[in-house]
């Protein structure tokens, strides 16, 4: 049962497939079958992510990991990102346990992803420890965001989850020819180059936004 006091923060996903995506779930919704319900979905993706960071492991061993990353990568899109439309198309929303249970479960399954990253050989540990603080923080700064004024963005700079997860899928498939390349005059992993990019971008996106929503905070409680 809802809580009529509870007041729901408001969604900004402005990446750029958001339109499209939109349209797409909210088809997949009505087509889904009855005994199907958004707790499914939310375990599913959870167990996608899971495998995935299995196949990266996988991968230290067998390119055909790679493959499976992105057909775990496809799942986990079908299923973190159909739960909350399913229950919006059907009126079933609980719109607290929904966003704890969304979010501690993509923590845990970005974290199971990073492991996986680190031991694939493809990527080097300190760089994937790396890129989960960076997504830590900026998780962070996202959920204080959500609470202190009310809206709860789901992307950066027209980038968001399916954007990333559609990057990593486009990288896995490059690993197989590129795994290693030459940049001022030196050798890198192709994932560490990629890693760092994504470290240095979250870190300006944390930077951005913890200023930004700073002010925002200051100005609506500027004391006498």
């Amino acid at each position: 049962m809802r809580d009529p006091k509870f007041k729901e923060a408001e969604r900004a996903q402005l990446s750029f497939l958001a339109v499209a995506e939109k349209k797409a779930l909210v088809w997949l919704a009505h087509r889904m079958p009855a005994w199907v319900n958004s707790d499914h979905l939310t375990l599913a993706g959870f167990a996608a992510m899971f495998a995935a960071g299995l196949c990266y492991w996988a991968a230290s061993r067998t390119r055909a990991g790679l493959i499976g990353v992105i057909a775990a990568l496809a799942v986990n899109w079908f299923g973190d990102s159909l739960d909350g439309t399913l229950a919006r198309v059907r009126d079933r929303q609980r719109p607290r346990y929904g966003f704890y249970v969304d979010h501690i479960t993509d923590a845990l399954g970005t974290a199971f992803l990073m492991v996986g990253l680190a031991l694939s050989g493809y990527m080097s540990p300190y760089i994937a420890l790396g890129l989960l603080i960076a997504y830590f923080l900026l998780s962070i700064e996202v959920y204080l965001a959500t609470y202190t004024i009310g809206t709860f963005h789901l992307s950066f700079w027209k980038f968001g989850p399916t954007e990333l997860r559609l990057l990593l899928c486009v990288g896995n498939l490059a690993l197989f020819r590129w795994p290693v390349v030459g940049l001022f005059g030196a050798r890198f992993l192709l994932f560490d180059v990629g890693g760092a990019i994504g470290i240095a971008g979250m870190s300006l996106m944390l930077v951005a936004s913890a200023i930004r929503h700073t002010r925002v905070l200051y100005q609506a409680e500027r004391l006498p």
